[in-house]
Protein backbone atom coordinates (compact mmCIF):
# COMPACT_ATOMS: atom_id res chain seq x y z
CA UNK A 1 0.00 0.00 0.00
CA UNK A 2 1.36 3.36 -0.58
CA UNK A 3 2.41 5.97 1.23
CA UNK A 4 1.77 9.29 -0.38
CA UNK A 5 3.45 11.63 1.87
CA UNK A 6 2.28 15.42 2.67
CA UNK A 7 -1.33 15.32 2.26
CA UNK A 8 -3.12 17.36 -0.73
CA UNK A 9 -6.08 18.28 0.49
CA UNK A 10 -4.26 19.75 4.06
CA UNK A 11 -3.02 18.42 7.41
CA UNK A 12 -0.75 15.11 7.02
CA UNK A 13 -1.68 12.38 4.66
CA UNK A 14 -2.15 8.77 5.99
CA UNK A 15 -1.41 5.76 3.45
CA UNK A 16 -4.81 5.10 2.01
CA UNK A 17 -7.37 3.12 3.89
CA UNK A 18 -11.04 2.25 3.60
CA UNK A 19 -12.90 5.06 3.26
CA UNK A 20 -10.97 6.99 1.95
CA UNK A 21 -10.14 6.14 -1.68
CA UNK A 22 -11.58 9.23 -3.36
CA UNK A 23 -9.11 11.21 -1.76
CA UNK A 24 -5.94 8.51 -2.69
CA UNK A 25 -6.96 8.92 -5.87
CA UNK A 26 -7.05 12.69 -6.63
CA UNK A 27 -3.51 12.15 -4.39
CA UNK A 28 -2.16 10.25 -7.41
CA UNK A 29 -3.39 11.46 -9.80
CA UNK A 30 -2.11 14.79 -9.17
CA UNK A 31 1.21 13.41 -9.02
CA UNK A 32 0.20 11.41 -12.41
CA UNK A 33 -0.51 14.54 -13.81
CA UNK A 34 2.88 16.23 -12.87
CA UNK A 35 4.85 13.81 -13.85
CA UNK A 36 3.11 12.65 -17.64
CA UNK A 37 0.26 15.10 -18.04
CA UNK A 38 -3.19 15.37 -18.19
CA UNK A 39 -3.73 12.51 -20.78
CA UNK A 40 -1.05 10.95 -19.45
CA UNK A 41 -1.73 7.94 -17.33
CA UNK A 42 -4.84 5.44 -16.96
CA UNK A 43 -7.85 4.93 -14.02
CA UNK A 44 -5.82 1.74 -13.87
CA UNK A 45 -2.47 3.41 -12.97
CA UNK A 46 -3.79 5.78 -10.62
CA UNK A 47 -5.56 2.86 -8.89
CA UNK A 48 -2.14 0.49 -8.65
CA UNK A 49 -0.42 3.98 -7.23
CA UNK A 50 -2.72 4.05 -4.54
CA UNK A 51 -2.95 -0.02 -3.99
CA UNK A 52 -6.60 -1.32 -4.97
CA UNK A 53 -8.05 -2.89 -8.01
CA UNK A 54 -8.59 -1.47 -11.16
CA UNK A 55 -12.02 -1.77 -10.65
CA UNK A 56 -12.20 0.24 -7.53
CA UNK A 57 -11.77 4.29 -8.75
CA UNK A 58 -15.63 2.89 -10.67
CA UNK A 59 -16.80 3.46 -7.36
CA UNK A 60 -16.06 7.35 -7.65
CA UNK A 61 -14.97 8.20 -10.92
CA UNK A 62 -16.88 6.95 -14.18
CA UNK A 63 -13.48 7.67 -16.38
CA UNK A 64 -9.82 9.20 -16.16
CA UNK A 65 -12.10 12.83 -17.67
CA UNK A 66 -14.31 12.72 -14.29
CA UNK A 67 -11.44 12.07 -12.37
CA UNK A 68 -9.68 14.83 -13.89
CA UNK A 69 -12.32 16.91 -13.26
CA UNK A 70 -12.65 16.58 -9.72
CA UNK A 71 -8.75 17.31 -9.48
CA UNK A 72 -9.26 20.69 -11.83
CA UNK A 73 -12.20 22.04 -9.80
CA UNK A 74 -10.39 21.89 -6.43
CA UNK A 75 -7.22 23.22 -7.89
CA UNK A 76 -9.28 26.63 -8.85
CA UNK A 77 -10.99 26.49 -5.71
CA UNK A 78 -7.25 26.43 -3.84
CA UNK A 79 -5.81 28.62 -7.08
CA UNK A 80 -8.69 31.36 -6.03
CA UNK A 81 -7.52 31.41 -2.73
CA UNK A 82 -4.09 32.07 -3.16
CA UNK A 83 -4.74 34.62 -5.52
CA UNK A 84 -7.10 36.50 -3.50
CA UNK A 85 -5.09 36.08 -0.67
CA UNK A 86 -2.21 37.37 -1.94
CA UNK A 87 -4.54 40.41 -3.47
CA UNK A 88 -5.37 41.17 0.16
CA UNK A 89 -8.26 43.59 -1.38
CA UNK A 90 -5.63 46.04 -3.18
CA UNK A 91 -3.45 46.88 0.50
CA UNK A 92 -1.70 48.98 0.27
CA UNK A 93 -2.03 49.94 -2.89
CA UNK A 94 -3.58 48.35 -5.96
CA UNK A 95 -0.41 47.84 -7.87
CA UNK A 96 1.75 46.49 -4.96
CA UNK A 97 -1.57 44.18 -4.25
CA UNK A 98 -1.18 43.11 -7.98
CA UNK A 99 2.20 42.26 -8.44
CA UNK A 100 1.32 40.17 -4.91
CA UNK A 101 -1.09 38.26 -7.14
CA UNK A 102 1.02 37.92 -10.13
CA UNK A 103 3.68 36.39 -8.19
CA UNK A 104 1.39 34.20 -6.48
CA UNK A 105 -0.03 32.87 -9.55
CA UNK A 106 3.43 32.01 -10.73
CA UNK A 107 3.65 30.10 -7.48
CA UNK A 108 1.04 28.26 -7.45
CA UNK A 109 1.80 26.55 -11.03
CA UNK A 110 5.37 25.71 -9.67
CA UNK A 111 3.86 24.50 -6.61
CA UNK A 112 1.51 22.41 -8.01
CA UNK A 113 1.95 21.23 -10.91
CA UNK A 114 -0.60 18.67 -11.22
CA UNK A 115 -3.11 20.62 -10.37
CA UNK A 116 -2.08 23.29 -12.98
CA UNK A 117 -1.72 20.76 -15.72
CA UNK A 118 -5.22 19.36 -14.92
CA UNK A 119 -6.96 23.21 -14.39
CA UNK A 120 -5.49 24.27 -18.12
CA UNK A 121 -4.51 21.22 -20.00
CA UNK A 122 -7.91 20.80 -21.61
CA UNK A 123 -10.53 23.25 -22.15
CA UNK A 124 -12.83 20.41 -22.38
CA UNK A 125 -12.69 20.09 -18.83
CA UNK A 126 -14.58 23.33 -17.84
CA UNK A 127 -17.34 22.25 -20.32
CA UNK A 128 -18.46 20.70 -16.73
CA UNK A 129 -20.71 22.83 -14.39
CA UNK A 130 -18.23 22.30 -11.07
CA UNK A 131 -14.82 22.96 -12.56
CA UNK A 132 -16.38 25.35 -15.20
CA UNK A 133 -18.00 27.61 -12.48
CA UNK A 134 -14.79 27.39 -10.13
CA UNK A 135 -12.37 28.13 -12.97
CA UNK A 136 -14.71 31.54 -13.82
CA UNK A 137 -14.38 32.35 -10.13
CA UNK A 138 -10.68 32.09 -10.08
CA UNK A 139 -9.94 33.78 -13.24
CA UNK A 140 -12.83 36.91 -12.13
CA UNK A 141 -10.40 37.72 -9.44
CA UNK A 142 -8.23 38.28 -12.25
CA UNK A 143 -10.37 41.04 -13.48
CA UNK A 144 -11.36 42.41 -10.65
CA UNK A 145 -7.95 43.23 -9.73
CA UNK A 146 -7.48 44.69 -12.96
CA UNK A 147 -10.39 46.65 -12.73
CA UNK A 148 -9.57 48.01 -9.51
CA UNK A 149 -6.12 48.96 -10.90
CA UNK A 150 -7.36 51.05 -13.54
CA UNK A 151 -9.72 52.70 -11.94
CA UNK A 152 -6.81 53.58 -9.08
CA UNK A 153 -5.36 55.17 -12.37
CA UNK A 154 -8.32 57.11 -13.25
CA UNK A 155 -8.62 55.02 -16.36
CA UNK A 156 -12.26 53.47 -15.53
CA UNK A 157 -13.38 49.71 -15.30
CA UNK A 158 -14.08 49.54 -18.81
CA UNK A 159 -10.69 48.19 -20.19
CA UNK A 160 -10.62 45.65 -17.26
CA UNK A 161 -11.48 42.35 -19.21
CA UNK A 162 -9.02 42.72 -21.83
CA UNK A 163 -6.27 43.63 -19.53
CA UNK A 164 -7.43 40.59 -17.36
CA UNK A 165 -6.84 38.28 -21.16
CA UNK A 166 -3.32 40.11 -21.28
CA UNK A 167 -2.36 39.24 -17.58
CA UNK A 168 -3.31 35.59 -17.32
CA UNK A 169 -2.23 35.40 -21.08
CA UNK A 170 1.33 35.92 -19.99
CA UNK A 171 1.16 34.62 -16.50
CA UNK A 172 0.13 31.10 -18.16
CA UNK A 173 2.83 31.47 -20.53
CA UNK A 174 5.55 32.10 -17.77
CA UNK A 175 4.59 29.63 -15.92
CA UNK A 176 4.42 26.96 -18.91
CA UNK A 177 8.43 28.09 -20.04
CA UNK A 178 8.71 27.90 -15.50
CA UNK A 179 7.83 24.47 -15.29
CA UNK A 180 9.45 22.99 -18.63
CA UNK A 181 12.86 24.37 -17.20
CA UNK A 182 12.99 27.19 -19.66
CA UNK A 183 12.71 30.04 -17.10
CA UNK A 184 15.10 29.18 -14.53
CA UNK A 185 17.13 31.93 -11.95
CA UNK A 186 19.77 29.03 -11.70
CA UNK A 187 20.11 27.73 -15.11
CA UNK A 188 19.13 30.29 -17.14
CA UNK A 189 19.85 33.40 -15.47
CA UNK A 190 16.17 34.41 -16.08
CA UNK A 191 13.28 35.17 -13.28
CA UNK A 192 9.97 34.50 -13.80
CA UNK A 193 8.71 37.09 -11.31
CA UNK A 194 11.05 39.31 -12.89
CA UNK A 195 9.93 39.19 -15.99
CA UNK A 196 6.17 38.77 -14.87
CA UNK A 197 6.53 42.13 -13.12
CA UNK A 198 8.31 43.91 -15.69
CA UNK A 199 6.05 42.93 -18.59
CA UNK A 200 2.84 43.48 -16.45
CA UNK A 201 3.53 47.15 -15.86
CA UNK A 202 4.03 47.64 -19.26
CA UNK A 203 0.53 46.07 -20.04
CA UNK A 204 -0.78 47.85 -17.19
CA UNK A 205 0.55 51.18 -18.60
CA UNK A 206 -0.92 50.51 -22.06
CA UNK A 207 -4.60 49.92 -20.61
CA UNK A 208 -4.41 53.26 -19.24
CA UNK A 209 -2.74 54.81 -22.33
CA UNK A 210 -5.79 53.48 -24.67
CA UNK A 211 -8.51 55.20 -22.12
CA UNK A 212 -6.52 58.37 -22.60
CA UNK A 213 -6.53 57.96 -26.06
CA UNK A 214 -10.28 56.87 -26.26
CA UNK A 215 -11.36 60.13 -24.24
CA UNK A 216 -8.89 62.62 -25.81
CA UNK A 217 -10.49 65.40 -27.90
CA UNK A 218 -10.59 64.36 -31.77
CA UNK A 219 -9.62 66.78 -34.58
CA UNK A 220 -10.96 67.11 -37.80
CA UNK A 221 -7.98 64.96 -38.91
CA UNK A 222 -9.26 62.23 -36.61
CA UNK A 223 -12.67 62.38 -38.36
Amino acid sequence: MHNFGPRFFGGEKRGYHHGHLKEALLEAARRLVAERGPSGFTLAEAAKLVGVTAAAPYRHFTDRGALIEELARRGFEQFAEKLNAAWDQGRPNPIQALRRMGSAYLEFAREEPGLYSSMFGNVQTLNAPEPGAAADKALDSIRQACATVLEHNGAGRDGAKALAFEMWALSHGLAMLMLSGHLDPVRTGSDPVSILETAATSLVEGAIARHAASKAPKGPWAR
